[in-house]
């Protein structure tokens, strides 16, 4: 990475990491657990690395996140250590401001039916400065933790679903 940044966040989930790392790598369960927030979701490939998936989102996810579509290739997935890295195509509150981004997630298990995703986003900015503004970094992580909170309330609310 030429110039750009590393922003780092975890997040306690209330449901299993079984649970929460099949949502995170379905699109047919992403769309069933974010209904209302994503309308269709398209995939392209098995699921390993090139896949691409393809979001489009509702008119409440397109609100929150500045744009109606996301993009994403994956770069690696590792079913047994629940990491899932991904390079982000299109969409994104401050795309316009960067020449890259790449996210990880990593779920890990966390005492009794719980578990703790941590996220990674790098990136790398189109004018070669240094960290975005903490509303910018604060735009980018809001939205994955918005939807890891939404994957969590669907799972929390139908517990035999993903089981």
């Amino acid at each position: 990475m030429v110039a750009g940044g590393v922003i780092t966040e975890e997040y306690a989930v209330a449901v299993s990491a079984d649970r929460m790392w099949k949502v995170a790598c379905s699109g047919d369960a992403l769309l069933k657990a974010c209904a209302g927030l994503i309308d269709s979701v398209d995939v392209e490939g098995d699921g390993g690395p090139g896949r691409i998936t393809t979001m489009t989102l509702s008119a409440a996810g397109a609100a929150a996140s500045d744009g109606g579509l996301m993009r994403r290739r994956v770069v690696a997935r590792d079913d047994e250590a629940k990491v899932l890295r991904n390079e982000v195509l299109e969409g994104s509150k401050v795309n316009e401001q960067l020449r890259s981004l790449v996210t990880e997630l990593k779920i890990e298990a966390a005492g009794e039916g719980g578990c703790v995703a941590k996220f990674r986003l790098e990136y790398e900015r189109l004018d070669g400065g240094g960290a975005l503004a903490p509303e910018d970094q604060e735009a980018l992580t809001g939205g994955y933790l918005g939807l890891l909170k939404t994957i969590e309330a669907y799972l929390a609310a139908n517990p035999a679903d993903y089981a």
